[in-house]
């Protein structure tokens, strides 16, 4: 009973985490244009932090549970699965992925350099506050550089946000928090019923259901022939996942990692990361290309539950 109990908190929970994170997203776009600010910066900004952000409530949820090794392993596993798992399937449902821009001179670095950094920033197996400034001050010059004047001109759409939209506001962060916090006790009760390390439920179970508005955003702009979106979104949020999802934790208390995560699932990310640079440098992800990310994240999975 005590295991169907926490499948049925988790699978809830899960729910309202996401539904929560949607409703915010959208009210605060609302309340961000009535606010004068540009549609270009509102949609980098509010996307990718929002669809990072069922990730980020779970990461504090779990730091404050004592349950810190869920938070690296949730970002690890995220960014496998965006990549692996995200821009697999749209590069196979849209037939490829054509970039507008090249991205191998701007953000492609910012996307290394963070998988680079959380690699050695790891590599003792513990992350803490001082650690932690740094990653928070990495997401400023990135955004900063995304902000720069001549890439934010645009004409700024202006009206007024009616009550619906404070009132999404606030429901979006009640149920974000409180899906987090259920979320969060209910793998860790299935964990110790099961007998199975947090970490590995981060990586496989946690890290798919958080990424499920990442999967939702990008499948839908590549059945609108928009699948270039899919890879601004992955890049973006993979990104603030390392320097904030791991970042505001770690303020809250040091981070612990397995040895597990040093040698094999960090590395993987990394690699993954690294191929999806050199994939992207041609401004062509191919349906083939993705077919491989998708059995990288399948191996991923595999090498996962068998060991």
């Amino acid at each position: 009973m005590e295991v169907v109990l926490y499948s049925g908190m988790f699978v809830v929970s899960l729910a309202a985490l996401l539904k929560g994170a949607d409703w915010l997203i959208g009210a605060a776009e609302e309340i961000g244009l009535a606010a004068g600010i540009p549609q270009f910066v509102i949609g980098v900004t509010i996307v990718a932090f929002g669809t990072s952000l069922p990730e980020l409530a779970t990461a504090i949820a779990a730091v404050q549970s004592g349950e810190s090794g869920l938070v690296v392993s949730t970002v690890a596993g995220s960014n496998i699965a965006n990549i692996g798992l995200v821009l697999g399937l749209v590069a196979m449902m849209g037939n490829g992925i054509t970039l507008e821009k090249n991205i191998w001179h701007s953000d492609i670095p910012y996307l290394w350099g963070s998988a680079f950094l959380m690699y050695f920033a790891l590599y003792d197996q513990t992350l803490d506050a001082a650690e932690a400034v740094i990653f928070l001050v990495g997401i400023v010059v990135f955004l900063a550089y995304s902000f720069k004047p001549e890439e934010t001109d645009v004409e700024v759409i202006r009206h007024r946000p009616g009550w619906r939209s404070w009132m999404f506001l606030v429901l979006g962060i009640v149920l974000v928090w409180i899906g987090a916090d259920y979320t969060v006790v209910s793998i860790t009760k299935l964990s110790e019923i099961a007998g199975i390390p947090s970490e590995i439920i981060g990586l496989s179970v946690v890290s798919i259901g958080t990424s499920l508005p990442e999967i939702i955003v990008s499948v839908n702009a590549a059945r609108k022939g928009k699948s270039s979106i899919a890879v601004g979104n992955v890049l973006g949020s993979n990104i603030f996942n390392v320097f904030v999802v791991m970042g505001i934790p770690a303020l809250l208390g040091p981070l612990q990692v397995s040895e597990d995560m040093i040698s094999f699932y960090i590395p993987f990310m990394l690699a993954l990361t690294i191929l999806f640079g050199v994939k992207a440098n041609n401004q062509n992800i191919s349906r083939w290309e993705g077919a491989m990310f998708l059995l990288f994240y399948v191996y991923f999975m595999y090498y996962l539950l068998t060991n």
